[in-house]
């Protein structure tokens, strides 16, 4: 998933490589703890080479739109070419990927997969309240209404198990390219460290509605490779127009919107969750024959 639409004025790139590939690393353990005062320092380091300049530059460019609609109607129009114009990269998984391709590329998001939305618990206070609790509702999905079972994150470690693969965060740590750390990172940036929430809005506006194709062709690559424990995906392209359809009131609900926040929070979830597919795509190409 990469942002392809024209809808606002053309970002200059920014490589998830810089800074370091080691540094999206040491930003992953950063979140995962609590951070000391010269934690806090390397974070804002990092975030000030990596993210924030993204977001600057999104923010900058962004439309003049005069009210919340337009804002969506454009975020509607920027998905429908998206969709429009998917990756090579798509049609080789959903197509052609083998099993051993496949599970590398299942092995790239294990770091989301296994700890699915827990990053995003704490943008709930940050939120006005009416726009607080349409977020909630999608989180609580997210989690599995609280059933163990049924929670994504659950979803996830179903398929690693029966593709052989391991339950340890740890055990992804050294393998996982950058641009899935900066995949996981930008949830964490989002809902705690960005200076206004309203970032987040967008960002996830965006990728619950991205999802029902973006994940098109994971869903097709596992029922063609007989994979039953599919359910982390096609439980996505169900759900998730419910999901969109509440990110979009969550949007709607506030009394003072940040438009232009709102769309670099779009633009911003469609570049790194873009670059991410892609880099995890190009690792199972390279690394099985």
């Amino acid at each position: 998933m990469s942002g392809l639409s024209s809808a606002s004025a053309p970002v200059a790139a920014h490589s998830v490589a810089a800074p370091a590939a080691t540094a999206q690393r040491e930003l992953h353990a950063l979140y995962r703890r609590v951070p000391s005062l010269g934690d806090y320092g390397s974070m804002t380091a990092i975030e000030e080479r990596w993210i924030l300049p993204k977001a600057r530059a999104y923010e900058a460019s962004a439309p003049r739109f005069g009210s919340a609609g337009e804002l969506l109607n454009a975020l509607k129009d920027f998905l429908a070419e998206e969709e429009a114009a998917l990756p090579e990269s798509a049609t080789f998984l959903a197509e052609h990927a083998t099993l051993e391709q496949f599970t590398t590329v299942v092995r790239q998001f294990a770091l989301d997969g296994l700890t699915e939305s827990e990053s995003l618990l704490p943008v709930v206070p940050r939120l006005p309240y009416r726009s607080a609790m349409a977020v909630f509702r999608v989180l609580i999905d997210e989690l599995g209404c609280g059933n163990e079972e049924k929670a994504h994150s659950q979803l996830y470690r179903d398929l690693l198990t029966e593709l052989g693969l391991s339950l340890r965060l740890e055990d992804y740590l050294d393998e996982t390219v950058p641009e899935c750390y900066a995949y996981v990172n930008m949830f964490h940036w989002l809902a705690s460290r960005a200076s206004s929430p309203q970032y987040f809005l967008g960002a996830y506006a965006y990728f619950e509605t991205s999802v029902l194709y973006a994940f098109q062709s994971f869903a097709r690559a596992a029922k063609r490779l007989g994979i039953r424990n599919d359910a982390y995906y096609t439980e996505h392209l169900y759900i998730d127009s419910y999901h969109s359809s509440h990110m979009r009131t969550a949007i709607r609900a506030l009394d003072e919107p940040d438009l232009a926040k709102i769309w670099a929070g779009v633009r911003l979830a469609s570049d790194i969750v873009g670059t991410a597919t892609e880099a995890a795509v190009a690792r199972a190409r390279e690394t099985v024959a």
